[in-house]
């Protein structure tokens, strides 16, 4: 995947629906081996656009933020803030939740909670409600927001949020995905990106 990982340094946290890479909050992943880069990985990295690939990170998706009640019951949908997600993301044939029913969770100030797409697969924030962070992950580890999915080529798409983040008492992810797929897409979208929220922090 192609990240934005640049969008952080002007004061962007992740939103409700984004797909984000992060640092491991607590020994995620204890017992996996450190990968080693190649050089087309160190160059994206270097530009911003993948994260390390000398450290250990995870990608999940921004399912809550700060304040919002999260939970999901064996048989029924993802809720937050009390509004069931309708979740097309989600792997076929996965449930929402069937594997680690969870909840009701209320996200502490700078956390947020994810969880993988690919649910049944996915050791995410339901599995590591005793670690230190109560399966929440520091917003200070936060990568960035994946953007793109570029490789392999016959797996190109775009990380978009949702609409089922935007119902009535849920807050609406912003941010579009990028127009066009691949490198040539995600770079414009990360430079347009950072160029608003430098223009918005100015004008506050």
């Amino acid at each position: 995947v192609l990240v934005d990982k640049l969008t952080p340094w002007f004061g962007s946290e992740p939103e409700r629906g984004e797909v984000v890479v992060f640092h491991d909050p607590d020994g995620w992943l204890r017992d996996e081996p450190t990968p080693r880069p190649n050089a087309a990985q160190k160059f994206l990295s270097f530009v911003g656009l993948m994260p390390s690939a000398e450290e250990k990170d995870l990608i999940k998706r921004t399912i809550a933020v700060a304040g919002d009640t999260v939970e999901c019951k064996k048989g029924g949908p993802v809720e937050v803030n009390g509004k069931a997600l309708t979740e097309p993301y989600v792997f076929p044939g996965n449930s929402a939740c069937d594997d680690m029913p969870f909840g009701p969770f209320k996200v502490p100030d700078g956390k947020i909670w994810v969880m993988g797409d690919h649910r049944q697969d996915s050791a995410d924030s339901r599995y590591h409600t005793d670690d230190v962070n109560k399966g929440f992950v520091p917003v200070s580890q936060v990568v960035g927001r994946a953007v793109v999915v570029a490789w392999p080529v016959n797996r190109w798409s775009v990380l978009s949020v949702p609409d089922t983040f935007d119902q009535p008492g849920i807050s609406a992810a912003a941010g579009a995905a990028p127009g066009a797929l691949g490198l040539a897409g995600a770079v414009p979208f990360v430079l347009r990106r950072r160029r608003r929220l430098t223009r918005a922090r100015t004008a506050g």
